[in-house]
């Protein structure tokens, strides 16, 4: 029997990692502080969960300067954008197999 929680990624059990690819992924590119005020979140728990994200290669990172300000900001990569939407699929299937 196939169990409904196999293509659940644990890349996005986390809330704030669920949030981050959930702003990504109707934004081309979102600068740190946007991603920060949308979560709620501090900078290090921010970045942290950034970096996970990095490894796995779902985000892209871009580090800048605009005028003498840093600048960072990030995108979701189609390896991510591809993970998210098999992890959404994998829920909905979970809930239309329960209701």
């Amino acid at each position: 029997m196939k169990s409904y929680i196999e293509n659940i990624n644990k890349a996005f059990e986390s809330r704030i990692r669920l949030g981050i690819m959930s702003i990504l992924m109707v934004n081309d590119w979102v600068d740190f502080a946007t991603v920060k005020e949308m979560l709620d979140i501090t900078d290090g728990n921010l970045a942290s969960h950034i970096t996970a994200l990095e490894k796995l290669e779902y985000v892209e990172v871009r580090k800048q300067f605009v005028g003498k300000k840093p600048n960072t900001t990030y995108a979701a990569t189609s390896a991510g954008k591809k993970s998210f939407v098999d992890h959404l699929n994998a829920l909905e299937s979970i809930i239309k197999k329960t209701t």
